[in-house]
């Protein structure tokens, strides 16, 4: 497996393997209306022009993917993805860290859902801390983590 810099004619099949990827999500949240199944690929083209996508590639098939964005000294990662068949085989950790690097920041911060335990637990593993819960519906809150680089 190789991770890279997505290029512009890679956002299509990026933008389809975040579909498959969030399948789950929208089957825990029993909810597929989620903003990564609704997203355009007009979006993630302007997501592409205003940060960084990094993806893994393996045996010339992208497999997963994750993006950043700089404001104010914090690097907001978002969308860490990888095949559902692919999962649990370190590529996300390998994703985020990736991702770290490539956006090298003072801060970094993310989100998932209250429900998305695996996710929690990766982001934990990987020096994040809670710092904020934001309830998004009656039964649905955002965990914000976030993590200070080491200078």
């Amino acid at each position: 497996m190789v991770l890279k810099l997505a290029t512009r004619p890679d956002l299509p099949a990026i933008l389809s393997l975040q579909s498959l990827a969030y399948q789950s999500k929208a089957i825990l949240l029993q909810n597929f209306s989620i903003p990564p199944l609704r997203q355009t690929l007009a979006e993630l083209e302007a997501e592409f022009e205003s940060g960084i996508i990094l993806k893994a590639v393996e045996n010339g098939e992208i497999i997963g993917s994750v993006r950043a964005r700089q404001e104010n000294g914090t690097a907001y990662i978002g969308k860490l993805i990888v095949h559902p068949a692919r999962q649990r085989k370190g590529i996300g950790t390998q994703l985020l860290y990736a991702i770290e690097q490539a956006a090298p920041a003072p801060r970094y911060e993310l989100f998932t859902s209250n429900k998305s335990e695996k996710n929690i637990r990766l982001y934990e593993r990987a020096g994040y801390h809670r710092f904020m819960a934001k309830q998004v519906s009656p039964d649905l809150s955002f965990v914000y983590l976030e993590k200070t680089a080491l200078i």
